[in-house]
């Protein structure tokens, strides 16, 4: 019967923090920059603070399930649900499955399960955003980091495997990503979205 937490995890994944945000302006942000609704795109769009707003809610879909898991049951529950939360947030019934790429959502999950790790990470993401003035760059390398600083701290095997299959489908989300790099046509942090022409 616990495994029953998987269906209000994923709910809570499904909330749209960026799609509200943006619409109390006013604007779609499906059909603006990227189209990704999350916190880069938002804080191209309407300013670092947003952006910022939006990355700690989508965060929480992470950090509450994570945290409730580890209170009723133990770590394999809490990642369950994470699990969930993530899948909420990239595939969302309540918007056709069009959502979000998991980064936010996992690292709020990483900051209860792992905060050493994690802690370690963010200063990895800062360092690669800074140097590559590209939020992609900063979240393929936070989420290839995760499992292998997790593998160096001696997590169980199962937990690695865990993180590398979560992980895995945020990788997959970011393919235009990666390819728009790869072809040096990808939006720098700065960039706003008119600049795409």
């Amino acid at each position: 019967m616990i495994w029953l937490l998987l269906i209000p995890a994923y709910a809570l994944g499904t909330f749209p923090s960026a799609v509200m945000i943006a619409r109390s302006k006013g604007v779609d942000i499906t059909k603006v920059g990227s189209g990704n609704p999350g916190a880069s795109n938002i804080s191209r769009t309407f300013g670092k603070p947003w952006g910022v707003l939006v990355f700690v809610l989508d965060g929480l879909k992470g950090t509450i399930p994570a945290a409730v898991g580890l209170l009723i049951d133990d770590r394999r529950v809490a990642w369950g649900m994470v699990t969930a939360a993530v899948l909420g947030h990239m595939f969302p019934i309540t918007r056709r499955l069009r959502g979000g790429k998991g980064v936010a959502t996992m690292s709020g999950a990483a900051f209860v399960l792992q905060p050493v790790v994690s802690g370690l990470l963010a200063v990895l993401w800062y360092a690669s955003l800074k140097a590559s003035q590209k939020a992609s760059v900063a979240s393929i390398v936070v989420m290839v980091g995760l499992p292998a600083g997790v593998a160096i701290k001696g997590a169980p095997a199962w937990e690695i495997a865990t993180i590398i299959g979560i992980n895995g489908l945020v990788m997959i989300r970011h393919t235009d990503n990666i390819k728009r790099l790869l072809d040096g046509e990808e939006l720098s942090a700065q960039q706003l979205p008119s600049s795409q022409g």
